[in-house]
Order: C-alpha cells, then structure tokens, then sequence
C-alpha cells in the first residue's frame, strides 16, 4: 500500500499536479475560493523571510464638511457615518449647538449630499421644524434620545423589502438600542424600541450593525466596558430584531487600552474581512492645560487626546491587532490634539473620481469653533502591504484551495523592485510550469494584474487542490491577490 501511494504521488508531480498526499502531513486547508485577500492579518501568512507586513497611512485630502455654519449644527457634532449608494454620497451627523447631557432633545441627525465624495451641500429638506425653519438639512429630531448616535446602513440582506432598505440602531443606556427603517434614507420610523439592550453601560457611541455575507447573520459591533476601560463588544441577529447578549471582543495579546468608538465595516472588496477604525482614547491632554482652555470653552472636554487604530476581523468575537502604531495621527495643528478629535467617521467608500482610491472621513476640532469633517484618501486595499527593501525577501501562504483560472495582483514597486511568484504543492514543492523559474516577474504599479509564467496564466489546472503561494519580492508592496476567471 505504501508502495502505491509512492507511486500515485510521483505520477501527480510529473504531470504538474499536486499530490493527494501533499497536504497529510502538514496544516489545515483553506478553501479561500476566489474571495479577495489582504494582508491585514496572518491568516494566510505561513513564513515571511526577508518581507514584513507594513501598515500603510491614509493622505490628508483637506477639510469635507464645516459643522458651525448651521445654528441645528455647531461645536458638538459627531458621529459620522459616511454611504455611497450608487452615485449618491450621503454624510450622516450628530447636530449639536452646544455641550449638554447626551441623548437630551437638542440633538438632531442631519445629513450632507454629494456626488463624488469631495464637495458636499447641505440640502433644504423641510422634514422637521428646527429653531424655527423647515429650511435644513435634518432628517431626525424631536426623538430624543436617538439623534446622539443614529448611524444609518444599508441593508443587504437579500429579500429585504424596500421600504426597509435602509436601516440604523441608536439609542442610548439605559434604553438601548433601538431600530429605524428607511426607504430612501432621509425619511425614517422607528420600527422597535429596545431590540437590544444591556445590564451594563453600553451604547453611548455609534452602533455599527450590517449584514454579514460570511456569517449569513446581522452583527452590531458597539462601545462597553471592560476593567476600566472603553471596550468594544458584539451581538448578532438573524432578523435585525432579536439579539443576542452582548460578547466582549477579544483583542489577543496587546497592552489594555481605551478603544472608544470602533467603526467596524466589511471591507467593501472584501466582505469576509471586517475593517475597523478605532478611536484610541487618552484621558489627558497632549496640551499644556492653558493652552487647552483657549481652544474649548467647557472644561469637561478639556482632559482628551485621541488617533486612529486599525483592527480587523474575519467574524466572531476575535479582533486582530497586527499593528500598534496609528493609522491615523492626530494632525499638523494644536486644535487637532485636544478633546475628541480623530473619531473616524463609519464608512470605508470607493471614490468615484479615481477607482484607485478609497476615502476615509475622520472629525476634526470637536468642542471648538472651526469644528468640521476632514477626507482621507487610502490606494484600494492598501491598508497594509507585504514588503521588502532593495535587498528583497520572502512571503510564504498556507495551504489553500481555490477556484479560477487566473491569479489578479495590487501591487507597486520601484524601477529596480520586482515581485515574482511561485506556485508550490501544501508539502511546498514547487509546480512544474510555476516555478520560479517560470515566473515572468511584475514591475510596476497597479491594482488589478492578471500574473503570468512562462505558459501563460492559467491556473485552473491547480484549482481545488491544496497549493502555497511563495511571492519573492524586491523593493515592492503587494497588497492583495486574488484568483478568478
């Protein structure tokens, strides 16, 4: 019997194929199908020699939206929650004039339009009367306490009805969160109150809910707290009304901190991958204390500081931290470090001006009277990127199965870098016909590159079967892959 299985494995090599044997021995594998991956984690990452994984900064566009030009609007909005359905941008937003007590009757939700995600107005709806005026941009008031963190989705459930299309949970602790629905977005009604709820303070920040792909579920990712410390805790649903008890998320191996709101979305590319853009939350100032009385006139948003952190999540109650450093720093002025700032709006969105592009909104100057939206510009999927320097080095996948016939890649590299790649058997043996001696070698930069070998690119000789991917990379970022046809 061993003899025949020798001899069946050799057959499978000579031909190119991968062995039936190859995987036996070795890790579990991976049916990735032909979803898209990112680097944003280990979870494909069997060995990396010579590379790194390195966290990529967004670019400071510029000022988005100014909060202080509408008496409804003012110093104290927040909680932004950033949609691009089709060509339609909405900028969804806390109104508030003046510091009080949350979730009390001043608050409105307002929201900005526009057609690009660059330049937003302000729309005269005439929902609500507010301060006298249906000429304003408000699409929620008299309904306190939602308005302090309502945080519109869209559901893509399927079978969901219209009228139902668009949906969001606010609400506040003790009550909890409650449900509204929308058809289009600008008129809502609540549908039920306290849908869920909490023992313990919860809530005070957006709840961000969606339908999952990969868990076939609704989940709501929200703020806790755990030993003293802003948390981020989940629940899920199968019907947007009853949910489970809330679950503590788990941040692995990395120094306790304050992560206040939490901004977790499925990475439009890529929905099996939760992208979250924290606020990291410091209870002390970065600023001398008179420096900060000049900027804010209330003293109980004088004692903060905060930058951005990005998390990631592939489902459950597991959140992986593969980075410390901020993704998002505070900014070039003193106004940019004081209360807070450096809250991420909700919402990863294409832009449409430039599909290499995707924009991030993040408030800037909260409590003070230059209070506005700041745009951020990221390369699609570059939130991280395998690397190395001139000298080169080496990634190495895990077994995985997948389906397709061509291998895309997003990558970048200098003049003198180049990525090239290899496809090997789960055992790590390297496939006749792509070798790395077959490879024909990338340079250049581009988001979506169908790699070849000297035959060609077809893979789909190779699919369903277990295989490893050896990328060998030379002054270059690679920053996803992905198979199809």
């Amino acid at each position: 019997m061993l003899l025949r299985s020798v001899v069946v494995a050799s057959v499978f090599l000579s031909l190119g194929l991968v062995s039936p044997f190859a995987a036996a021995a070795g890790e579990d594998v991976v049916d990735i199908g032909s979803r898209r991956e990112l680097f944003v984690d280990r979870y494909l990452i069997d060995k990396l020699d010579g590379g790194r994984l390195v966290l990529q900064r967004p670019r400071r566009e510029g000022p988005a939206l100014q909060f202080v030009d509408q008496p409804w609007e003012g110093r104290y909005c927040g909680y932004c929650t950033v949609i691009r359905d089709r060509d339609d941008w909405r900028l969804y937003y806390r109104g508030r004039p003046d510091h009080g007590k949350d979730g009390d009757a001043i608050e409105v939700t307002c929201v900005a339009q526009s057609n690009d995600g660059v330049s937003w107005v302000k729309p005269k709806l005439g929902l609500f009367d507010v301060n006298g005026t249906r000429e304003n941009n408000v699409v929620l008031a008299g309904m306190p306490p939602y308005s302090h963190n309502f945080s519109p989705w869209i559901d893509k459930k399927p079978g969901v009805p219209d009228r139902e299309r668009y949906k969001s949970l606010s609400g506040i602790h003790p009550g909890g969160l409650a449900l509204f629905v929308s058809a289009d977005g600008l008129r809502w009604k609540p549908k039920q109150k306290s849908v869920l709820t909490s023992k313990e303070f919860a809530f005070d920040s957006q709840a961000c809910a969606f339908w999952s792909p990969s868990e076939s579920k609704y989940v709501c990712y929200f703020r806790s707290w755990k030993d003293g410390l802003r948390w981020i805790s989940r629940s899920t649903s199968e019907d947007c009304l009853k949910w489970t008890e809330l679950v503590k998320m788990d941040y692995g191996d990395t120094p306790p901190e304050h992560l206040y709101t939490n901004n977790t979305t499925p990475y439009y590319r890529a929905e099996h991958i939760y992208i979250a853009l924290a606020q990291r939350f410091f209870t002390k100032s970065a600023l001398p204390a008179e420096r900060v009385a000049e900027l804010i006139p209330d003293e109980v948003h004088h004692g903060f500081c905060s930058d951005v952190a990005l998390l990631t999540t592939r489902g459950g109650n597991r959140y992986d931290r593969t980075f410390m450093e901020s993704f998002i720093r505070p900014g070039p002025t003193a106004q940019d470090w004081v209360s807070r700032n450096n809250t991420p709006a909700w919402g990863i969105v294409p832009s449409s001006e430039d599909e290499r592009r995707m924009y991030i909104h993040r408030q800037a100057h909260v409590a003070q009277n230059t209070a506005h939206v700041v745009r951020y510009s990221l390369r699609v999927d570059g939130f991280v990127s395998a690397a190395a320097g001139f000298d080169g080095g080496e990634l190495l996948t895990k077994p995985f199965t997948f389906s397709g016939r061509r291998l895309e890649l997003n990558y970048e590299t200098s003049a003198a870098g180049s990525i090239r790649l290899e496809i090997q058997d789960a055992a790590g043996r390297a496939i006749s016909g792509y070798t790395l001696e077959d490879s024909t070698g990338l340079f250049g930069d581009e988001i979506s590159r169908v790699y070849t070998w000297k035959d060609g690119s077809d893979v789909s000789r190779l699919a369903g079967k277990p295989v490893r991917l050896r990328f060998v990379i030379r002054d270059a970022d690679l920053y996803s892959f992905r198979f199809g046809d």
